[in-house]
């Protein structure tokens, strides 16, 4: 099975930079979308073949989550249950028989760590909710974490340690999450490769020059590492500031 994950920044926009025809390209089994930045009724989508489960945040042109797929559920969460997590649209859960499904965009802590603190709740209330599924079957978790886990997950480390999203708190509940039992499945196929990003700034040919970020993972069970067949980033496609992240397993 083949699962894609890509933060499109605007679904609306990436749909004019190209989206359908990577979409019908990589003919993927799973495609898991974040920050839509869409209400329910403002995108009519085509999609034969695929389920569509939608995630809109309460705020009009913000955050907000999708997933498209193949395989129909046995059932669909929205959100985590928790009132204060629930009101931007940043989670969706798929039930399979032999695994949960969920694609997450993670709160962003902000230009002067402003929401680093709710970052922090997030952080904790979002590993005990992924936890408490895996009491029932695996876990494949995909999205934009908006965290560089490592050095080696930026360009800039050494100018960027109280920077949203590599600073050592954040970095911390990364560890805490594959600590309790997660697989970074890209590390786990290329644990030294440098130069692998998934996001870069819209400022100062940040892309042409390749200075960016990977922030945006496929994450699984340790139950399910002897199914993990690849795992990839399509740094090549356009339509975000984002590219797509694959995975594929047995």
């Amino acid at each position: 099975m083949k699962f894609v994950n890509w933060n499109v920044n605007g679904l609306r926009a990436c749909l004019k930079k190209g989206f359908m025809d990577y979409f019908n390209e990589v003919d993927a089994d799973f495609f898991c979308l974040q920050e839509i930045k869409l209400q329910e009724g403002q995108i009519e989508l085509d999609l034969p073949g695929y389920h569509q489960y939608w995630n809109y945040a309460v705020k009009k042109g913000y955050s907000g989550t999708a997933i498209f797929t193949k395989h129909e559920p046995i059932s669909v969460r929205l959100g985590l249950d928790i009132e204060e997590h629930d009101q931007e649209g940043r989670v969706i859960t798929l039930e399979y028989p032999d695994f949960y499904l969920v694609t997450v965009y993670t709160p962003n802590s902000k230009s002067e760590l402003e929401r680093l603190d709710y970052r922090m709740n997030w952080e904790d209330d979002f590993r005990g909710y992924l936890k408490g599924l895996e009491v029932g079957k695996p876990v494949i978790v995909c999205g934009d974490l908006n965290v560089a886990h490592k050095e080696i997950d930026l360009k800039n480390f050494k100018t960027n340690t109280r920077s949203a999203g590599f600073t050592i708190e954040e970095r911390n509940k990364m560890t805490e999450l594959i600590e309790a039992g997660f697989i970074d499945t890209f590390r786990y196929y290329y644990p030294e490769l440098t130069g692998a990003y998934t996001w870069w700034s819209y400022m100062g040919k940040a892309r042409d020059n390749n200075v960016g970020w990977r922030i945006d993972y496929f994450l699984v069970s340790a139950a399910l590492e002897n199914r993990l067949k690849s795992a990839s980033i399509d740094d090549q496609v356009m339509g975000s500031d984002h590219c797509p992240v694959l995975l594929e397993i047995g």
